[in-house]
Parts: structure tokens; sequence; C-alpha cells
């Protein structure tokens, strides 16, 4: 998210983390050259570049530096020439804010005296299983229901995003509501439902691949005979925790019905991949080449897609 301090926002979303981070270095180096043209007309313009939480935003504030802080990777802000009211103003502002962050009581402590219900999106998979007596989350059994009932056909599923804000908005009612009617009018578009879906998975603090096991996924995956590979990844996914694998397998079943679907809604198992592959499967560490990385989770995803009966059938299959 751009923000001018004239007002004006600019949203660049993609579910794609490589293309986030070209975007990111475009326009950080498109700041970096701005801070070098001192005759810039427009003397009071920020940007702010922000991919995290308000507080690691109220912590990236340095009214005595006009230049980002490096480490502020994911929050950075940028001035040009203020004056010292402004400055005034601002560490005014920041006081007040950190005390009243400060004064916040817990998500712990809301959720004790029974304020805010525990939460679903953020949550470890296993806790949301284990409070609602399952081994598949109720919402992901919502979405894929609605998906599959007026979804199947409509182009570009799962790939195109839906409108954030509205994505935002189902997300706060399923953390706060126990009810969800996904046939509601305000929940129509498909794309809003999938989009929610995936970032459910996304924000998982463990992925529903768990990091112990990524490394024995992508070395399965490299492995040269196909019958072999086919095998060592069914044999990882049998060693999975319940509601991982339970989850995984009617995810994967539901992917499968899209991509037979794929000559209306163009999303081949390949599409699918690359949309699910950095979503479901992480290391915890980004070590070494990302981009390789990447390539193999999407592998990962489009093997189990497509020999799907092979990995979740059963052993007389």
């Amino acid at each position: 998210q751009i923000t001018t301090v004239s007002g004006n926002e600019f949203l660049l979303q993609s579910d794609i983390d490589f293309l986030i981070l070209d975007w990111f270095h475009a326009i950080k180096n498109a700041i970096d050259r701005l801070s070098k043209e001192r005759s810039c007309t427009s003397r009071n313009l920020e940007f702010k570049l922000k991919r995290s939480s308000s507080i690691e935003l109220l912590n990236s504030l340095d009214t005595e530096s006009k230049e980002p802080k490096p480490e502020h990777r994911k929050s950075l802000i940028f001035r040009l020439n203020y004056s010292a009211s402004d400055t005034n103003d601002r560490n005014r502002v920041k006081s007040r804010l950190k005390k009243f962050i400060s004064r916040r009581p817990s998500l712990k402590t809301l959720q004790e005296k029974g304020l805010i219900k525990d939460q679903i999106f953020g949550s470890h998979l296993h806790l949301v299983c284990e409070h609602e007596k399952s081994t598949v989350p109720q919402f992901v059994r919502l979405c894929i229901k609605a998906v599959e009932k007026r979804g199947l056909d409509v182009d570009g599923i799962y790939r195109v995003s839906g409108n954030l804000a509205t994505i935002q908005k189902l997300r706060f009612v399923v953390n706060q509501e126990e009810k969800l009617n996904l046939d509601d009018s305000q929940w129509e578009d498909i794309h809003v439902v999938t989009g929610a879906l995936k970032m459910f998975f996304r924000e998982l603090p463990e992925p529903l691949f768990p990091y112990c096991f990524f490394e024995q996924f992508v070395e399965a995956i490299k492995i040269q005979d196909n019958a072999t590979r086919i095998k060592s990844i069914r044999s990882l996914v049998k060693k999975l925790p319940r509601p991982n694998y339970d989850t995984m397998k009617i995810l994967f079943e539901h992917l499968k019905k899209i991509a037979a679907k794929e000559s209306v809604n163009l999303m081949s198992t390949q599409s699918l991949g690359i949309v699910f592959g950095p979503t479901l499967l992480r290391p915890e560490k980004e070590t070494g080449n990302m981009a390789v990385h990447m390539l193999y989770q999407n592998q990962i995803v489009e093997l189990m897609l497509s020999e799907y009966s092979k990995i979740f059938g059963s052993e007389e299959d």
C-alpha cells in the first residue's frame, strides 16, 4: 500500500511473493532517487510503503532522519523538507500513540474476558480444529462448498483477486461470529471467498505443510523416477499430523475439481500450483535462492493434484 500525504492511496496486490519483492524494490529505488533530487518542487511529499502492523509502522517513524532505515524493509517512510512545526506535531502524535498502544490490553486478556472470541485466522491449524472438535476447519469446508456451488466455471478462479476490503470484512466476521452464511449477498463475488480461503492458509503460523517437512518434500520432488517420486510424496503425506492431512486431502480434492474444469475456468494443475505453492508450503527461514524454492513449491502442488488418487488413495488403490 502506497499512501501520499495528500491522502491518495494505491494498493498493489498479488499472491506471488517474488512479484511483491520486485514491486517493493522498484518503489524503493524510486524513493532513493527522489532523495538525491533536492530540487523537487513538492516539499511535503510522503511515501509510505507498508507491509507490516501498525506497531511496526509506528516504530519506523524517525523524525530526526530524512533517509529510510535499511532495517525497515517492510515499513518504509520517506520525507522531503518538513518544517519544525511539523516535527513537533509529529512528535506529539507519536507520543500519544505510544501511550495508547502501551495501555492496550493483550489479546489473551480480551479473550479471557470474553470480549474477543478465539481467532480463526492466524491461529495454528490444530488449535482451530481442537476448538471445533474437527480435523478440518469449518471455514475451509464452507469456502470449498461455496466455490464448488458457484465458482467451478468462473474464469481465473483462485488466480483473480477479490476486493481486499471485502475480504478483510469477511475475515473479521469469521473471527468474531460463530455462524457464517457465504450465500449472503455481501459475499456474492466468489473471488472474495477464494481470496479469504487463500488468506486463511497464508496466515497460518505454520503452513499446511509443516516446516519440518519442507526439505523432505523438496528432496522428494527432485527424484527423477516418477513412480519413486510419487511413492516418496505419498509416504510423507501419510506422516502428516491428522488435521494437516485431512485438511490437505479435502483441499486438494477440491482443487482437482477446479483443474477438471480447465477448459472453462482456464485453471490447469500448473496454474493452481503457481497460486497455491508458496501459500501451502514454505521454509521456516528463507535461505538460498527463493525463486528455486518457489519452483519446487509449485511442482509439489502440481504433482499432488495430477497424482491425487495415488497419493491420497488407500493402499489397495
